[in-house]
């Protein structure tokens, strides 16, 4: 007895930090938030949503992109993205000076070991420091019981003392099967968007840079529809509305009767680039990526497309300061022929799905901060 009094305090510290289930997805080590509504998996390399499903759902398909689980050359080909997976300091290519120093595409956030700081029954804290960047970023995703919205809340804090230009893009993409031909649908609150320029334009690609509002691309057709036919390979940017405090955006299975959303304050986002990636083996991906600027280009590009439609298109950050965004993800099964979202809104502890157009509206209970 005086001996496992002696080991009680030894095995208490060597114990988990989390609450959280430990798990595989497709061989990577994850951690399952449930909460008898959702279920969440977070890989803490990287600190991707690998996957995110419904609890009620049957099908349990996930509503999130998984290259690896769709295509065994998937994996190759993009390296550490996948699902829901988080951009910082950087979003897309980097200079070849940039590259020789170190970084790589889509910044350090989502290529290293995250640490678990903090574990709940509802709720979880990441931190994982930028040595390239130098900076240190906080996560915390807090899950309600029996509630299918989450809480997701970020900070950066910058060691250098000096002011920088900071990419940030939350580079949520939905997959196969989820996205389908034809089926899948995207809402959003924007309506000015335009083309993204490419120095290899070809057939399989929109003109570069066409303004348009949202939906409609002239001679294109209605871009809220995932296409018809497999091959095409596109990224649009497009300006979340400046009448709103909250933007949202939205994909619906309309085959399956699926939703998942997305709900943030324009002052931390105001932009979403569309990737449409439709490959012809089948391993469709629709990127709904929001974040502080339009594309995915190197921080010298970035600045110098701004202004876009009269904003700006890339944040600063501060000398040794710290930068705060959050964002609710959510989901839900929709009635048949629910296809349109014109407004997510928060609303008397619901959050609130609606199609104007035909006086339909789903609300789900959201008892969190915001």
């Amino acid at each position: 007895m005086t001996v496992l009094r002696a080991l009680l305090p030894a095995v208490l510290l060597a114990a988990p930090v989390q609450a959280q289930e430990n798990v595989l997805h497709a061989g990577a080590p994850g951690l399952r938030f449930t909460n008898g509504a959702l279920e969440l998996v977070v890989l803490p390399h990287g600190g991707s949503f690998a996957s995110f499903t419904l609890s009620a759902d049957k099908t349990r398909t996930n509503l999130v992109w998984d290259p690896a689980r769709l295509s065994s050359q998937a994996p190759q080909a993009f390296g550490p993205s996948l699902g829901h997976f988080l951009c910082v300091d950087g979003f897309g290519p980097v200079t070849p000076a940039e590259r020789a120093a170190g970084l790589s595409d889509h910044g350090e956030a989502n290529k290293l070991p995250w640490q678990v700081v903090h574990s709940a029954a509802s709720s979880a804290t990441f931190r994982v420091r930028l040595p390239l960047a130098q900076e240190t970023l906080t996560r915390t995703i807090t899950m309600a019981p029996n509630e299918q919205v989450l809480l997701v809340e970020s900070g950066l804090e910058s060691e250098a003392a000096f002011d920088r230009v900071i990419l940030w893009a939350e580079h949520a993409t939905i997959g196969a099967p989820f996205v389908a031909l034809g089926k899948t649908v995207v809402d959003q609150s924007a309506k000015k968007c335009r083309t993204k320029s490419y120095d290899d334009p070809g057939p399989s690609r929109f003109p570069g840079g066409v303004d348009f509002e949202w939906p409609n691309l002239p001679a294109h057709g209605d871009l809220r529809v995932a296409p018809a036919r497999a091959g095409r390979f596109e990224h649009i940017g497009c300006l979340m509305d400046e009448s709103r405090e909250d933007e949202f955006i939205t994909a619906i299975d309309t085959e399956r009767n699926l939703l998942i959303g997305y709900l943030f304050p324009r002052r931390d986002f105001p932009w979403v680039q569309h990737w449409m990636h439709y490959p012809e083996d089948g391993a469709y991906a629709w990127g709904l990526e929001f974040g502080m600027q339009p594309y995915d280009m190197t921080k010298a590009e970035v600045v110098a497309l701004s202004p876009m439609f009269d904003t700006p298109t890339f944040r600063w950050l501060p000398a040794k300061s710290r930068l705060a965004t959050r964002f609710l993800m959510f989901a839900a099964s929709v009635p048949p022929g629910f296809d349109r979202v014109t407004d997510v809104r928060l609303e008397n502890g619901k959050l609130v799905i609606e199609d104007r157009t035909r006086s339909s509206r789903l609300s789900l209970d959201y008892s969190g901060e915001w």
